[in-house]
């Protein structure tokens, strides 16, 4: 049996990378198809993960569609060479190549429809597609599962997910230091389009709050102005959560790490075009009060919220208490993937006529 992962973005590394491990222990073979970007394809041979490259991305909404197809005609190649049981991914080429083999496929999407009609339209197309609870309200037709939890509970759940201290040698920091991370996005992908963040004036304000209250640490996807240079992190993409754990808190414009920081019980403030159009960043600020969501016209409203955070005297712990309630309610999505895949598609048909199944997976 082997099953077949499918990664475009560094997060899909973390999303399936322990469930691979699992299905190790279990001789159940593992192939990732990745696309060739450097963070990727350092974590896919950090992890020992067996992978195939699978070429860039391109450039432009035009070329990414061009390279959209090579990728459909390469992967069907692979997988009838391979002949694997099933393939996962957040895409939208596994579902499609799922209609040309024998393989089955699970799609993964936490995005709103509306927010990403078009991959939502490909992605619905898989064997069975997979999403989180926040997205139960959405018709996605017959093979929608919902599950309760959040990708990032696929590796930052505590079962899955411990921060490692040597992150503060990396830094050149103490423990008792407090220290801030920052994210600053480049709006590329295709679902970006017409989106923005934070102007280079409200960068430059940020980083000189933040800087005055600890050291400022600054994570970037692409290639940042002169003068924000000397607050990049060390290049060590493996020991991100880690640092993001520690910090005392995350300001930045990506959803990603937004909802890493919160599910890590870690104060975040996201400053982009998407505030509140999410339901998973949504569920995580108002269920949860981990996170918040600011418009880039709302800059102001948002630095008024750090001021208001970094007053508590408890904030780390406030937030322990309000990452505690939500774990509390999630599942551990890893250990819930592992019986998906192993039992599928007889854990599908279980999910659809008894969904509270799933409960047995809390911890």
């Amino acid at each position: 049996m082997t099953i077949l992962f499918e990664i475009n973005h560094p997060g899909h590394i973390h999303l399936f990378r322990n469930l691979a491990g699992e299905l190790k222990k279990k001789a159940i073979q593992s192939q990732f198809l990745i696309k060739s970007e450097p963070v990727i394809e350092y974590l896919a041979a950090f992890y020992d993960l067996r992978y195939t490259k699978m070429g860039s991305k391109g450039k432009g909404l035009l070329l990414k569609y061009f390279y959209q197809l090579a990728f459909l005609l390469k992967t069907i190649r692979i997988v009838k060479k391979i002949n694997p049981t099933l393939g996962l991914g957040v895409s939208m080429n596994l579902p499609l190549v799922s209609k040309f083999t024998k393989m089955n496929s699970i799609g993964f999407d936490d995005d709103d429809m509306k927010v990403t009609p078009v991959f939502a339209k490909y992605a619905n197309r898989a064997s069975n597609i997979l999403t989180p609870s926040s997205l139960t309200y959405e018709k996605r037709g017959e093979n929608h599962i919902v599950y309760n939890g959040f990708h990032e509970l696929a590796y930052l759940h505590p079962n899955r997910f411990k921060p490692n201290p040597e992150v503060f040698d990396l830094l050149g920091v103490t423990s008792n230091t407090d220290y801030f991370v920052v994210r600053f996005n480049s709006f590329k992908a295709h679902h970006d389009i017409g989106e923005k963040g934070m102007t280079f004036e409200q960068k430059k304000q940020l980083i000189s709050k933040l800087e005055k209250r600890g050291k400022v640490f600054l994570s970037t996807e692409a290639q940042v102005d002169s003068e924000f240079n000397s607050y990049k992190l060390p290049d060590r993409p493996e020991l991100l959560h880690s640092i993001l754990a520690f910090t005392k808190m995350y300001v930045g414009e990506s959803q990603t790490m937004t909802s890493e920081a919160a599910v890590l019980g870690t104060p975040a403030l996201k400053c982009n075009t998407f505030a509140g159009r999410l339901s998973v960043p949504n569920e995580l600020e108002k269920k949860y009060g981990l996170c918040y969501a600011f418009l880039p016209e709302d800059f102001n409203k948002m630095l008024s919220k750090i001021d208001e955070l970094l007053a508590m005297p408890d904030l780390k712990s406030e937030w322990q208490i309000r990452q505690k309630k939500m774990l509390n309610e999630k599942i551990d999505v890893t250990a819930f993937l592992l019986w998906f895949v192993e039992n599928y598609s007889e854990s599908a048909y279980v999910m659809k006529t008894n969904p509270e199944f799933q409960n047995r997976f809390r911890s």
